[in-house]
């Protein structure tokens, strides 16, 4: 599932501009495609024009019916008539996804026969200390299991001992859910750390949901602003 909300706050019908060609959102569902890891892959939108541009071209597309605050919503309306077990979320601005990456969060399940796991999402190394200082890159922490203690635009952990060696991830938006997760999501009311931080995994947390995180050295690029479709726009050459 791909949720595609037409507007955005940073960045205005950031999914329908151009990459090369084709539009953010057109060339992100037809990686998720071409990876061949799903029964099927729909594009989840509040827009006519994202609908259109999706069916138009050959793929699959789904109108939210109600207003939602975040993909997770949004997804969790789509699936709640199909019969699936686990459910995969890529954002709408992520057209560099990778099949590895996507490998990775599924199997997570395929070895959690005591389904401890409620959902999994990616995680990347970074080093750059202006992208670490950044509100708008999402971090994360883990235990030692890599499951999920909290995610931040804050800086975490903060480097108040600079001896210690310590490695900052990156939140990459991709999650893999159990369909009840889902479900139970939508239910769930935000409380007041999502509504701080406007980080929906964070009312997993919240909630006591268990988070997997899965290491991922692909960094690719995710489109938030306009700065960002012009570094796209060069790397897809």
């Amino acid at each position: 599932m791909i949720p595609a909300r037409y507007q955005a706050s940073r960045f205005p019908a950031k999914l329908m501009q151009d990459l090369n060609g084709k539009p953010v959102i057109l060339r992100t569902y037809e990686a998720v495609v071409e990876t061949g890891l799903f029964d099927d892959v729909y594009v989840v939108t509040d827009s006519e024009i994202i609908f259109s541009l999706i069916t138009n071209n050959g793929g699959k597309a789904l109108m939210s019916q109600e207003e939602h605050e975040s993909g997770s919503d949004r997804i969790a309306e789509a699936v709640a008539p199909m019969d699936v077990d686990i459910v995969i979320n890529v954002q709408g601005d992520e057209p560099f996804i990778d099949k590895v990456s996507l490998e990775g969060v599924i199997e997570v399940f395929r070895y959690d026969t005591e389904k401890e796991i409620d959902l999994a999402s990616l995680m990347t190394p970074i080093t750059d200390w202006d992208e670490i200082s950044n509100a708008n890159t999402v971090k994360v922490i883990v235990d030692n299991r890599n499951f999920a203690l909290y995610f931040s635009r804050s800086v975490i952990p903060y480097p108040r001992d600079k001896s210690v060696n310590t490695t900052y991830y990156k939140h990459k938006g991709i999650y893999a859910f159990r369909k009840r997760a889902l479900e139970d999501f939508q239910q769930l009311p935000m409380l007041r750390l999502e509504a701080t931080e406007k980080i929906e995994a964070i009312r997993f947390l919240e909630y006591g949901k268990k988070i997997k995180m899965v290491e991922t050295h692909v960094t690719g690029i995710e489109i938030d602003t306009p700065e960002d479709l012009e570094r796209a726009k060069k790397a897809w050459k």
